[in-house]
């Protein structure tokens, strides 16, 4: 180059699975990136804890995909004068999903409507002979809602305390 820059690459050291989307912002022409990678210039984690890692004296800094420090030595790294960078928010798409959908599996109480058809699970008799409750897929058959209108429910004829007599 021109301006007396190296046109080296840069060597990225990977810790975790970082999303493909992300790891497409280091240009494979400028960059190397890799798990793998001998003496790198930066460090891209999530997760890892790197205070249980010695860190090379080639880092000249440290990235987080995601918000806090807790796993990456501060002190050290301020002491060595080498930045370290979180990203708080990143997955605030995510969290905003999960949160809209709580939401409305909330107003529309899915939960309790889960739980009342896990709990009516389909029944057979084992009598001999078809049964209307066997032959049937409804979920109401199931849960035996409207039960009292069945023919099993309805009192016969003959029992009826309100049926008068035809002599009088």
């Amino acid at each position: 180059m021109s301006d007396g820059v190296s046109a080296a690459r840069f060597r990225i050291q990977v810790y975790n699975q970082i999303s493909s989307q992300g790891l497409h912002r280091f240009p494979a022409a400028r960059y190397t990136v890799g798990k793998a990678v001998e003496e790198p210039d930066a460090i891209v984690l999530r997760s890892y804890d790197l205070r249980a890692v010695t860190i090379p004296a080639s880092v000249k800094a440290i990235g987080r995909a995601g918000s806090g420090t807790n796993n990456i030595p501060v002190a050290q790294m301020s002491q060595r004068g080498v930045p370290v960078f979180n990203a708080p928010g990143a997955n605030a798409n995510a969290v905003k999903e999960l949160v809209l959908a709580a939401l409305l599996m909330a107003a529309r109480n899915v939960v309790p409507a889960l739980a009342t058809s896990t709990r009516c699970a389909p029944t057979r008799r084992t009598s001999s002979g078809a049964s209307r409750r066997a032959r049937s897929s409804s979920p109401a058959s199931n849960c035996r809602v409207g039960h009292s209108a069945s023919s099993d429910s309805v009192p016969s004829a003959a029992s009826s305390p309100t049926r008068r007599s035809s002599s009088a």
